[in-house]
């Protein structure tokens, strides 16, 4: 078991394949579950965002997407429990890539029509985002590392006209650098963000650069699991690193869980910027 830099657990090779078996195998023991819980969030925001700037079909930029889960979730309000029986079943371990793809758009065609928001996704693994193009669960990717790079033109073009930025557990690997990226390819409109960070990675320099951008940023309340720790060895490397930062990890990564936080930025000027509440499910 190899491990990264901030002490997780290194799952890089479920990004690699050409379709989201691997990625839904593995981690579906470890309890991986913070898309489903950030789908209320995503969609009650989305929903803010349409009745307040007037738009019909606000466009959804997934940070770190990989095969297009959020999007799956959101526009087709499937559940994350239904796309694990989907990919894991015996069937799927049968299927070829073009058989599973087919499985993919029927499923999409099943839930009838997708909900009213165009997803693109922007991410440094050009098989994921294939595969969640093809399968129908993205409009449009962004293969890019912005980080490192700045965004070509043509890549400059799809990331315009973002109306809300979204992330479920990249931020940590991607930093400030991206969002201030996708901010600037705007021309000066300001879309709104939600990240759900995990604790162990400070957001201070994140929160830190959109105020210089024209951002207010809330953070919500509430805490929400996002996987089991691989092993013993996993959740003493991240809880020392968790000590070193100054982070109590008691209650929460101590008791065997990573956690997440969720953190909500948008334009001074906007109004009703109080914390968002989550629909009743």
């Amino acid at each position: 078991m190899r491990f990264d830099a901030t002490g997780k657990v290194s799952l890089d090779h479920i990004y690699a394949q050409p379709d989201p078996r691997t990625y839904f195998t593995v981690l579906r023991p470890l309890g991986y579950c913070v898309p489903q819980q950030a789908k209320p969030w995503f969609a009650k925001l989305i929903q803010e965002y349409r009745e307040s700037r007037r738009v019909t079909v606000p466009q959804v930029l997934d940070i770190g997407c990989s095969y297009g889960i959020n999007a799956a979730l959101v526009k087709y309000d499937a559940t994350l429990d239904e796309l694990y029986d989907h990919y894991g079943d015996a069937r799927a371990g049968a299927d070829s890539r073009a058989a599973l793809l087919a499985r993919d758009r029927e499923l999409a065609r099943f839930r009838g029509p997708a909900r009213p928001v165009r997803f693109v996704g922007l991410d440094a693994a050009g098989g994921a985002l294939d595969y969640a193009l093809e399968a129908g669960f993205l409009d449009d990717a962004v293969h890019a590392d912005l980080e490192n790079h700045d965004p070509s033109p043509r890549q400059r073009a799809q990331l315009a006209g973002t109306d809300l930025v979204i992330s479920t557990g990249c931020l940590g690997y991607v930093t400030e650098r991206t969002l201030t990226r996708v901010v600037r390819a705007q021309a000066g409109r300001l879309p709104w963000m939600a990240h759900f960070v995990l604790r162990m990675f400070p957001f201070d320099p994140v929160e830190h650069a959109l105020a210089g951008l024209g951002y207010r940023t809330t953070r919500v309340d509430e805490v929400f699991r996002q996987r089991r720790f691989a092993s013993p060895e996993e959740q003493a490397l991240v809880l020392d690193g968790m000590a070193a930062a100054g982070v109590d990890a008691r209650g929460f990564e101590a008791e065997g869980w990573l956690h997440a936080q969720l953190y909500v930025s948008r334009p001074y000027d906007t109004a009703g910027t109080d914390e968002p509440k989550r629909d009743q499910q």
